[in-house]
């Protein structure tokens, strides 16, 4: 599905290509755009394109609606990635950007909180996360771009997740594989094939549905669609809270002293998330851009850090205290919504498709992370931590 050889310009995408990996070809330059360029994997992976390979021609869309993602707009100006202000929830906001051969989706409102708890509502967060995904779908059509859907591990089953035997070792839920387990998980983690029967959440369900509306649309009308459903991303400058970009909100409310608790699982802080870099992300992507992939046929791909790249909070709090200094972190035992005990992404599919697996260890990431947070001691209150 989504079929490459349809002519766009009269050159069609994977004759835009030549040799080195993400180049375009000498006589026209490649055009990416990337929507929410302004928020933390936006213009993360901007830069990374930008210097993976110069003579791309990348903009993008943002609504600025995030704290902190105008603090991004100078650095995206000085890289020469032209940032156009719209709403993808506005179809004539579309109409207004120029035409692409490739668009990278990494607009959403990504809490699974959104549309059950403080801040967005249910509508509003539908109308983001799909009703973006429908207009950004027809300007695919329209101007025969390929696109790259980034999805989330959240659309993976909350009741299949929840019943995975686990054991309790070094301060951290381990998947115990002594037990029988369903189909799709193992030592490496989450699978693509594991249950994504309902309930998923709100967030999860806008997700799913964006992933089969790709799919429908690239088939009926002969683009190019590929999913990456992402396990945590996180780096310098993301804008963290304790629903979204844990990692980031842990370490920079860590430093300044602002207050931690571990919720739920007894407040002892075993729940476990695997990490990854964006600029590991981008390598996936511009192998995507790139062309087909080698062996299964599948438009679904993990893309995640995998148990190497693994912590639980109690794991990051014995980081923290060891980087920063100890402190107290309060214990509240009550249940949150939708959390989970155990999120840890298998992208063995991608590594033998792509030949990807994420490059930069944890650790690195947890200091990039902590050498900002030095730097930038009101971050939480600029981001809305």
């Amino acid at each position: 599905m989504g079929g490459m050889g349809r002519a766009h310009l009269n050159t069609p995408i994977r004759q835009r290509f030549n040799a080195p990996l993400g180049l375009p070809a000498p006589c026209e330059r490649m055009r990416v755009c990337i929507t929410g360029i302004c928020g933390f994997v936006g213009a993360s992976l901007a830069r990374f394109l930008k210097a993976s390979s110069p003579d791309l021609d990348v903009f993008g869309v943002d609504n600025l609606s995030r704290a902190g993602a105008e603090t991004n707009l100078a650095p995206l100006a000085a890289l020469g990635a032209r940032v156009v202000r719209g709403d993808l929830r506005l179809a004539s906001d579309l109409d207004a950007l120029p035409a692409a051969d490739w668009v990278i989706d990494a607009a959403a409102n990504p809490s699974v909180l959104a549309g059950v708890g403080a801040g967005a509502s249910s509508r509003q967060l539908v109308e983001h996360n799909l009703v973006g995904t429908l207009n950004l779908l027809e300007y695919c059509k329209r101007h025969h771009a390929g696109l790259v859907l980034l999805s989330t591990s959240r659309v993976y089953s909350i009741p299949a997740l929840a019943a995975l035997p686990m054991r309790g070792e070094s301060g951290a839920f381990i998947l115990d594989t002594n037990q029988p387990l369903p189909p799709g998980v193992s030592a490496r983690g989450i699978a693509e094939n594991f249950s994504t029967q309902a309930p998923v959440s709100l967030y999860g369900a806008s997700k799913l549905a964006s992933e089969q509306l790709a799919l429908e649309y690239g088939a009926a009308f002969d683009f190019p669609v590929w999913i990456n459903r992402c396990g945590v991303l996180a780096g310098a400058g993301q804008f963290g809270r304790a629903d979204q970009g844990i990692f980031s909100f842990w370490l920079h409310a860590w430093k300044v002293g602002a207050p931690l608790a571990y919720i739920g699982f007894g407040g002892r802080g075993t729940q476990v998330r695997d990490a990854f870099h964006p600029d590991d992300l981008g390598r996936l992507l511009l192998a995507q851009m790139k062309g087909q992939p080698k062996g299964a046929p599948s438009r679904v791909f993990n893309a995640g850090g995998g148990p190497a790249n693994s912590l639980s909070l109690a794991q990051l709090s014995d980081w923290c205290a060891r980087r920063f200094g100890p402190r107290e972190v309060a214990a509240n035992p009550a249940p949150r919504p939708y959390d989970l005990p155990w999120v840890v992404m298998d992208a063995s599919l991608a590594e033998s498709a792509w030949g990807w697996r994420p490059h930069l260890p944890l650790t690195d990431i947890l200091e990039q992370i902590a050498e900002h947070a030095e730097r930038h001691p009101d971050w939480l209150a600029r981001c809305g931590g």
